[in-house]
């Protein structure tokens, strides 16, 4: 089961421009308590900090019970960042540690850099809020020759339980299937990171470099969806690549039925699946039907798949899958 309830992600994620996009897999209106988290066009910076932010991460310090007293003694060095409505713990740190609230370093300094053509896509919180996000989008939608219609994006996100420095980075999303990928296939989308150091600030000049960049993502990715959509790929060439991607153990087994059923999602998918099938026979195809599978088709475990897709998007595991398909794919393919 999905650690994030569709109670919680209706209630503490918020989703824009669904007139071109539609609602999001998790939305159910009988779930919004008493006010829609999605929004036709942009979402509004308020209501941003209004509805996910309007809270405080604060610093207490760490006790422990005495085995000599019975007494109480601080833990030197150490403390926890706590959730101040809730009072729930969502790390625990050395004295070094210096938290990014989220209000300034995702919504502040975010609206600060936001131009006329740039606006929220999308913002939540994951973990009981121990990890936020806010995506800065371009508001209308691109569609190359080929008929791959995709979004640019920066992503910007931080967190209080140690598992992500705050990171602005560039990425992809797919609009026909809502998947994440890399700016450029073949090398890592770039990206601004933030330590949580008593010595880290945004560099504005650079979250505007960044933010800038989103602009020129467009031609990139065009043209990576170009180079693919050529390159053509055979009947024979993806059986050989499913047999690189997903090879079968001979003994019987749970290995062997979990790579059965890799497979055979692949196939249904570059057979049947409109995500895919219209790509079928082209590199493109390829990095597809393995991008849309692990999305949204491969088993899940000790977390939820939103939260899986959205931290892989930040910490570039989506750029090392597609990465990683498109050499697969190479070494099958004539020089």
């Amino acid at each position: 089961m999905s650690k994030e309830t569709l109670t919680w992600l209706n209630g503490n994620t918020l989703i824009g421009f669904t007139e071109r996009r539609g609602h999001a897999w998790h939305y159910r209106a009988d779930q919004q308590q008493g006010e829609t988290n999605h929004y036709p066009g942009p979402i509004p910076v308020g209501d941003v900090g209004r509805r996910l932010f309007g809270w405080d991460a604060l610093e207490q310090p760490i006790y422990v019970e005495s085995p000599v007293t019975g007494g109480l003694d601080v833990v030197p060095d150490r403390k926890a960042i706590i959730r101040s409505d809730t009072g729930s713990v969502m790390g625990i740190f050395t004295g070094s540690y210096q938290p990014h609230p989220y209000q300034e370093w995702l919504v502040d300094n975010v609206g600060q850099l936001l131009d006329d053509d740039l606006a929220i896509g999308s913002a939540g919180l994951l973990r009981g809020g121990a990890v936020a996000w806010v995506s800065v989008e371009v508001p209308d939608t691109i569609t190359t020759p080929e008929g791959v219609a995709f979004r640019p994006n920066l992503l910007a996100t931080t967190s209080f339980d140690g598992s992500l420095a705050t990171t602005f980075k560039r990425v992809v999303t797919n609009v026909v299937c809502d998947n994440t990928m890399g700016a450029g296939l073949r090398e890592q989308g770039q990206q601004i990171k933030v330590k949580h150091s008593a010595r880290s600030h945004l560099r504005l000049g650079e979250a505007r470099q960044a933010l800038a960049i989103v602009h020129t993502i467009a031609d990139d990715f065009a043209a990576e969806v170009a180079e693919l959509c050529a390159l053509d790929v055979s009947d024979r060439q993806w059986a050989a690549f499913l047999d690189a991607h997903a090879p079968v153990p001979q003994e019987k087994g749970r290995a062997r039925t979990s790579a059965e059923k890799h497979r055979d999602g692949l196939s249904r998918l570059w057979d049947h699946d409109e995500r895919v099938s219209p790509w079928r026979n082209t590199g493109w195809g390829v990095v597809q039907a393995v991008n849309t599978y692990t999305h949204h088709e491969q088993s899940v475990r000790g977390a939820s798949r939103a939260e899986r897709n959205m931290l892989r998007a930040v910490t570039g595991g989506a750029d090392d899958l597609d990465t990683s398909t498109l050499a697969t794919l190479r070494t099958l393919l004539p020089a």
